[in-house]
C-alpha cells in the first residue's frame, strides 16, 4: 500500500465538509493547475513582466481595467488599504507606517467587520488604515455610511460575504451610489464569491480569493480601475514584498481561472448527492434537511440538526467527536450553540460522505452499517 504524504508527515486522513476553508488548505487543485505549477516553477522568468502580464489576462477575463495577482484575498485587502492609503505616492508606499498619513480613514459597516481567521479589521491596519465602523450589529443604512464620510475618509470597504450579517443590510449597489456621490473609492471583498463580472462593474478595487471559487493555489486577486489598480502594484515594492507571489503559484492560478470560465455547474449533482444523509433521520434526535447557502449563492448543504433531549448528545459534542476522531470530519459548524452543524458536499472526494454517514451513526449510537 502506498504511503500518503499525510501519513509519511504524521497527518491525519481529512474529510472536508466545511467547504473552502482556509484551515484545511481551501480547495485542492486539479492536475492541470499542478501541472501550470510544476511549468512554471521549473521555469525562470522576469517576475516584473509576470506581473503585467498575469494582471493583464486576469482584468480582460474579468472585464477590468486592470488586475494584479496577490498572494491571498487577506493580503489583498491589506494592499487595496494601502493603495487609497498612499494614493501613489512613493514616498507614502515605502513609509507606510512612519510618516502620518491624514486620508487614512475606511469606513465599514460594523456587521461587515467579521472574524474569518483574522479580524477584517486587522488587514485595514495592516495597510496603514484606520477603521471607522458604521451602523450596528442587525443594520446597516446608506446614511450610516455618508454620516461618516469627512476630510480624512480614503475609501469605504464592503464585505460581501455569508459571514456577514444580512439582515437589514444594504445591498452593494447602494454602497456604490454612496462612494459615487462623494467621490470615494470602493473597495469590496469579495474573497469567496463565484461571480468574477459584477463587482468589478460596480467597484474601484475587488478583491477575491484565487483558491475558493477558482480553486487555484493559494493565491488572490485585486482587480478594479485605474489608477486604484496601478496603485496597489505600486505596493508589491512596499508591505507587499513581505506578501509576495511565486511564479509557480501566479502561473497556477492562471491555469485555474481558465478552468473556471468553463466550469461545468454541479450544484444540481451536489444537491443530489445528499440526499443519501437523508438516513440518518431515522437516529433518535436526528433531523436532516438540505438548505441553500445564506448569501444565495447556489450552493447546497446537508443540514444536521440534534434534540439533544432525545439523542442523548448535543450537536456540539457530535461535531467535535467528528473533528477528534482517527479520520478527522470538518463540518460548517458555525450553528452548533442552535442545535445543528451543516455538511457542505463541494470538496467531497471518494468514500468521504460515507464516511461521514458511518461516523455520525456510531458517535450518535446508531447502527454503523451504511
Amino acid at each position: 500500500m502506498a504511503i500518503t504524504l499525510q501519513s509519511k508527515y504524521g497527518l491525519k486522513r481529512v474529510v472536508n465538509a466545511s467547504g473552502r476553508m482556509s484551515i484545511l488548505g481551501v480547495s485542492a487543485p486539479t492536475d492541470n493547475v499542478m501541472e501550470a505549477m510544476k511549468q512554471g516553477g521549473q521555469s525562470y522568468v522576469e517576475i516584473a513582466e509576470l506581473v503585467k502580464r498575469s494582471g493583464e489576462h486576469v482584468a480582460s477575463v474579468m472585464g477590468a481595467e486592470g488586475a494584479v495577482v496577490v498572494n491571498s484575498a487577506s493580503s489583498g485587502i491589506a494592499l487595496s488599504v494601502a493603495a487609497v492609503v498612499t494614493r501613489g505616492s512613493e514616498r507614502s508606499t515605502l513609509r507606510l507606517h512612519q510618516d502620518s498619513i491624514v486620508k487614512n480613514e475606511i469606513i465599514m459597516f460594523k456587521g461587515h467587520n467579521v472574524q474569518y481567521g483574522v479580524p477584517v479589521e486587522m488587514m485595514i491596519y495592516l495597510g496603514g488604515g484606520k477603521l471607522v465602523e458604521v451602523g450596528y450589529a442587525n443594520e446597516g443604512r446608506a446614511d450610516h455610511l455618508e454620516q461618516a464620510i469627512g476630510e480624512r475618509t480614503a475609501a469605504i470597504l464592503f464585505v460581501k460575504s455569508h459571514h456577514c450579517v444580512q439582515k437589514n443590510m444594504i445591498g452593494l449597489e447602494e454602497a456604490q451610489q454612496v462612494a459615487k456621490r462623494h467621490g470615494i473609492p470602493l473597495i469590496v471583498d469579495a474573497a469567496a464569491e463565484e461571480d468574477l463580472y459584477s463587482y468589478v462593474k460596480l467597484a474601484d478595487l475587488v478583491i477575491y480569493s484565487g483558491s475558493k471559487a477558482i480553486e487555484g493555489p493559494t493565491s488572490g486577486i485585486v482587480a478594479g480601475r485605474s489608477p486604484y489598480v496601478d496603485w496597489v502594484r505600486m505596493q508589491l515594492h512596499g508591505i507587499g514584498r513581505s506578501m509576495k507571489v511565486g511564479k509557480e503559484v501566479v502561473f497556477g492560478l492562471l491555469a485555474a481561472l481558465d478552468e473556471y470560465l468553463v466550469k461545468e455547474d454541479k450544484s444540481g449533482q451536489e444537491k443530489q448527492a445528499l440526499e443519501q444523509l437523508k438516513v440518518l433521520a431515522d437516529l433518535p434526535g436526528v433531523a436532516v434537511a438540505i438548505v441553500q447557502d445564506e448569501a444565495g449563492r447556489s450552493i447546497f448543504r446537508g443540514r444536521i440538526r440534534l434534540d439533544s433531549s432525545i439523542a442523548g448528545i448535543s450537536a456540539g459534542e457530535v461535531n467535535d467527536q467528528l473533528r477528534d476522531g482517527d479520520i478527522a470530519v470538518y463540518t460548517r459548524d458555525y450553528g452548533v450553540r442552535q442545535g445543528y452543524f451543516d455538511l457542505d458536499p463541494r470538496s467531497l472526494q471518494g468514500d468521504d460522505l460515507a464516511v461521514i454517514i458511518e461516523r455520525i451513526q456510531q458517535i450518535v449510537g446508531g447502527t454503523t452499517h451504511v
